[in-house]
């Protein structure tokens, strides 16, 4: 065997050890690229960010380039050890993206760890607010908000106050108070790139007077909207540590901010199941255990929300529609059971309405939390 194919085959056995084998960025299975420069073993989509970081890090391919004794020996320290010093420091509420995440995550956890080095142990831009996370969630700039007339963004200004609790938007400086006041006790953020048509595109979602409220921002600058992203999450991290103060990091760290299960359109008919199947846009909130829906993705407003409960309580979901009914265009139907009444969707084709039952079954099978019944008694007095 000629060098160069033993220096692969000292490769492909060294990205399956240990940390080695996820990414070091985005924790993707089986890595095929590195930065030979910082000597981590990435993904194909986080090396094209790293490409990007010019004289930090150089990229190579495990397969397809020339490897000689001095870089594999290089690469011998791995992901473990490089993560050591990149990630010292990391807030327990800054958010590291994983491989479905967007590319603005991605790209700017990668430049914050490689390029401005935020997290080593001797940069001192984490120190005062690292572990507890206070003042970390404080910060004023403009983001672009989508207006009432449902197409357009304006520049808006917002005020996150960790210690107050809560984060205001004003329409314009005229000093007449905000145009919107959230509490960070009861909001969500998530990034929705493709569903609000920008890269950078926010959902930031809360109750008001009770009801679900959707918001929709963006940043022109990536790095201005995570950092927004990552403040919202401190600020929440705050709270979550003052209503749960005996709870660890680790119980609290999933519930700062959280995807959704799956979103997507169904069909669905009212109570009497008599009434035309409607199309809408649902999202299924596995935190809160609820399922909401809207006529419009970008729909400022819920139209209703469905609690979610566990099976031993009379919820639970089965694939079909009762005899005797049928979906307007969508046939395939699935059937949501309640305490109070059954839901009855369609589906679109065969693989949606297999995610949705699957979407369903894991809400369905996970025990409720004494918040999920405090929920469940909300929704079902405003059903009534």
């Amino acid at each position: 065997m000629d060098d160069w194919g033993r220096n692969k085959t000292a490769l492909l056995e060294l990205v399956k050890e240990g940390a080695n084998s996820e990414c070091a960025d985005c924790g993707a299975a089986d890595p095929d690229w590195v930065s030979c420069t910082l000597g981590v073993f990435i993904c194909l989509n986080c090396s094209g960010i790293h490409r990007d970081l010019s004289g930090i890090s150089r990229v190579k391919s495990i397969r397809l380039d020339f490897w000689d004794d001095a870089s594999v020996e290089e690469m011998r320290k791995g992901n473990q050890v490089v993560k050591k010093c990149y990630e010292a420091k990391v807030p327990p509420f800054y958010y590291k993206p994983r491989a479905a995440d967007c590319k603005v995550l991605k790209e700017q956890w990668i430049r914050a760890k490689y390029d401005r080095k935020e997290f080593i142990e001797a940069n001192s831009q984490w120190q005062e607010t690292f572990p507890s996370g206070t003042g970390a969630g404080n910060r004023v700039g403009y983001l672009w908000k989508r207006g009432k007339d449902k197409g357009s963004f304006h520049q808006r200004s917002f005020q996150l106050l960790e210690k107050e609790g809560t984060m205001q938007y004003f329409s314009k400086e005229d000093g007449k108070g905000p145009k919107g006041v959230i509490r960070v006790s009861e909001m969500n953020a998530i990034f929705q790139p493709e569903k609000i048509g920008n890269p950078n595109g926010l959902q930031i979602t809360y109750l008001e007077n009770g009801r679900t409220r959707n918001i929709f921002v963006y940043h022109k600058n990536g790095k201005d909207i995570v950092d927004w992203f990552n403040a919202i999450r401190a600020a929440r991290f705050r709270y979550l540590k003052m209503a749960f103060p005996t709870a660890s990091d680790t119980d609290l760290i999933p519930k700062i901010t959280w995807n959704y299960a799956k979103e997507g359109y169904m069909e669905k008919t009212g109570p009497t199941e008599k009434e035309p199947f409607k199309r809408r846009w649902f999202t299924l909130d596995t935190l809160d255990r609820k399922l909401l829906y809207f006529k419009d993705p970008l729909d400022a407003y819920a139209q209703g929300e469905v609690f979610v409960g566990h099976t031993e309580h009379g919820y639970n979901v089965t694939e079909g529609l009762p005899p005797g009914v049928k979906g307007n265009k969508w046939k395939l139907g699935l059937t949501i059971q309640t305490p109070d009444r059954r839901f009855l969707f369609t589906c679109e084709n065969d693989q949606d309405l297999k995610e949705w039952i699957k979407a369903f079954k894991e809400v369905i099978s996970k025990p409720m939390s004494p918040q999920d019944y405090t929920v469940e008694a909300t929704l079902r007095r405003k059903q009534r």
